[in-house]
């Protein structure tokens, strides 16, 4: 396998203290660069309580969002700079009067890539996801560093084909999900299932990282994950465990596979634009 790129799903817990969770997550990004790990990506929320598992009232909740760039970008762009990794990060933003849920992108010299806010917002129990997050408003945005392209799908986004499109149509080699999913939410395998034809029918390698343990209401489950552009699942994470899953892409499967060689060529947008208006 020639020019592998190694990349690490940090799959950790988050208590109500989110200084400790941050500093847990500074030294879980290091550990994985010491063990080769050249792209690293962190779960939905990585750093804080989630907070939609219950409804939002009132305004206080923005007191708990902050700007991009911010204090916590700021350390992972020193981190980022010190051991030459990208770092995929996962907070909730503030942007004047509105907020997101907001995936920084920081490149390996410390410089913030730009950032992926997610498009799709949903409310139903124990997910009141509208009442936190504005919808994104920044498309689906691809990112350019030396060990690949990157896009980024978070969370609900995955549900949606033609953002899964949308990333591979705008040159993605990966696609990172920060995720929060919670144990039992889902039909067994579903989620991982379209996930899989994701990278198969798009032509990238999927990582999806998960939010893990028991909070409030609900226990996240953990059980992160990769797909390869053949649909191959390269690594999978424990259900409950705090780990940090590591799986070696090989760049060779990306113009080999089957979307990249026929389904992207032998499409025919010209007769079913209309119906994604």
């Amino acid at each position: 396998m020639a020019n592998p790129v190694r990349i690490a799903l940090i799959q950790q817990q988050a208590n109500r203290e989110k200084r400790e969770n941050v500093a847990r997550g500074l030294e879980n990004a290091i550990e994985a660069a010491k063990q080769g790990a050249q792209i690293l990506c962190f779960a939905e929320l990585a750093f804080e309580p989630f907070y939609p598992q219950r409804p939002a009232e009132g305004n206080e909740f923005r007191s708990f969002a902050e700007p991009v760039p911010g204090p916590i970008t700021e350390e992972f762009r020193r981190v980022a700079k010190e051991t030459g990794t990208v770092i995929v990060l996962n907070l909730y933003e503030r942007e004047g009067e509105a907020t997101y849920d907001c995936s920084p992108v920081i490149g390996p010299d410390g410089e913030l890539l730009g950032k992926t806010r997610m498009v799709h917002i949903t409310d139903y129990d124990l997910f009141h996801e509208r009442g936190y997050y504005a919808p994104g408003d920044r498309g689906a945005p691809v990112f350019e560093t030396p060990f690949g392209r990157i896009g980024v799908a978070i969370c609900y986004d995955r549900h949606y084909p033609e953002y899964m499109r949308a990333l591979a149509l705008g040159g993605a080699d990966i696609v990172f999900i920060p995720q929060a999913g919670a144990v039992d939410e889902w039909p067994e395998g579903v989620y991982e299932a379209e996930v899989q034809v994701a990278a198969f029918q798009n032509g990238y390698f999927a990582a999806l990282c998960n939010r893990v343990g028991k909070e409030e209401r609900l226990e996240f489950a953990g059980e992160s994950f990769v797909y390869s552009p053949v649909g191959q699942r390269l690594a999978r994470a424990g259900r409950g465990t705090e780990e940090i899953l590591f799986a070696d892409l090989d760049r060779e499967l990306l113009d080999a596979c089957p979307a990249r060689r026929l389904f992207l060529r032998d499409r025919r947008p010209e007769l079913y634009r209309e119906w994604f208006a």
